[in-house]
């Protein structure tokens, strides 16, 4: 079977998309061209009014085209919640599969297909199709969410935290470094809180003492770490263990008390500024990535102005934003003062500007310095460089890159050290040095 892929949103819908590729078997093939393919699989994220208007808009752009014989299938997070409204608003789908039908989506896809097909696989991790480079892998130890934050509406798409078991988790990243990677992402909504819905404590640092054990060259990234529970425990492991990434990603969405309470958010300004304080000043070369949320119920001037002052002062390494966006059944919809999109968007600029200066700042002390066992990504064409990242930098287009000027042929997933030359606010540019 011919099958056409687009996989929408996150990392974590990424290695869903893997897995159902793992339960249709070998005979599936993936091609580049929706035109050719047997089926479009399109998945899908909900999380906010943008994505459902991007998944809306890919699904209508991949009914185009639909042959006389191929079929459109739509999952993941929009199929979860709205697949009964978009069977009637979507007639061009000839399925919608919701994350709770995944373990059974290779008869569902036979059904719609009629059975043309041989699909005999199995929906697990150990079966996914890895759609990355061999250097690295997202690896997802759990779904769903303990937290209800007011604007969030992930708990109400794949609902209570469903933790893996250890044993289970050490099997795929066991695979996956036999398979050559070196660059292991653990991902989840919370992935502070794994194992909590299984034994009623926080296991990550019990999972990553497994994990660690494994035989390998190989490093291991964090993502989404909620800052209440970024335990000293943790903290300490981090700076211990040689095959940790000295990364820590911490969404905090904001800075001021009263914002934060609204939020429902469990953290307050003390805790997080003494959180980060306390990882620079036991891991002095730790990353600190973080997102924000402006526009917010009852946020005001003053509210953006010490946000402002707050990013001045942590100086944090890595800073994305987002605009509020008013999610149907989340708590923010009971709360009145909506903010106008026009305030939302200056207040966003006022925050991104000020990032951007400090993010310059920090690559210019980068300068004239070399930045070892940075990992081959890629060839630009444009700048004839390779490009590369390093612990660094995250895989998931955000934090950036640096380009690597160099003589040598070079390969992916090779291990390089490169000298800074230049740069600019969101990227580093050097040269191989031997």
């Amino acid at each position: 079977m011919k099958l056409y892929l687009v996989s929408l949103g996150c990392s974590k819908n990424k290695v869903d998309s893997e897995m159902i590729l793992g339960s249709l078997g070998k005979d599936t093939i993936l091609v580049d061209d929706p035109k050719i393919a047997d089926l479009i699989l399109v998945n899908t994220c909900a999380f906010i009014e943008s994505a459902k208007k991007e998944a809306i808009d890919t699904i209508l752009e991949m009914s185009d085209y639909k042959g006389d014989n191929s079929k459109l299938i739509v999952c993941g997070c929009l199929s979860q919640r709205y697949k009964d409204e978009l069977i009637n608003l979507l007639p061009e789908v000839d399925r919608f599969i919701t994350i709770d039908e995944y373990p059974k989506v290779n008869k569902i896809i036979s059904d719609v297909m009629n059975s043309r097909f041989i699909l005999d696989g199995k929906f697990n991790s150990i079966s996914r199709v890895n759609t990355e480079p061999n250097y690295m892998r997202y690896i997802k130890i759990s779904d769903g969410c303990l937290n209800r934050c007011a604007f969030c509406a992930i708990p109400l798409i794949r609902g209570k935290l469903k933790s893996r078991e250890i044993a289970d988790i050490v099997d795929e990243v066991k695979k996956c470094v036999n398979e050559g990677a070196y660059e292991i992402n653990l991902i989840s909504q919370d992935t502070t809180k794994y194992g909590y819905d299984l034994t009623k404590r926080l296991m990550l640092v019990e999972l990553l003492k497994e994990l660690v054990k494994i035989p390998g060259d190989f490093k291991i990234r964090l993502l989404y770490l909620y800052p209440e529970v970024v335990t000293d425990e943790l903290i300490d492991f981090i700076k211990n263990n040689d095959k940790m990434m000295h990364y820590f990603d911490i969404p905090i969405q904001h800075s001021e008390d009263k914002i934060l309470k609204a939020m429902y958010r469990r953290s307050n300004k003390e805790l997080i500024v003494n959180l980060f304080k306390k990882i620079r000043t036991l891991i002095p070369d730790a990353i600190i990535r973080t997102t924000l949320i402006v526009g917010f119920p009852y946020e005001e001037e003053e509210d953006v102005d010490n946000l402002i002052d707050f990013i001045k002062d942590i100086k944090f390494d890595r800073l994305g934003a987002f605009t509020f966006s008013l999610e149907e059944g989340t708590k923010a919809c009971e709360y009145p003062n909506i903010i106008s999109e026009d305030t939302k968007n200056r207040r966003y600029e006022r925050v991104m500007d000020t990032q951007r200066e400090i993010a310059l700042k920090l690559n210019q002390d980068k300068l004239n310095t070399v930045m070892n066992d940075c990992f081959i990504i890629g060839y630009d064409e444009e700048s004839y460089m390779y490009l590369a990242r390093s612990y660094a930098y995250a895989p998931d287009d955000i934090d950036g890159v640096i380009y690597v000027a160099s003589i040598k042929e070079l390969y992916l997933g090779q291990r390089v050290n490169v000298k800074i030359l230049d740069c600019d606010e969101y990227s580093l540019t050097g040269e191989l040095v031997e």
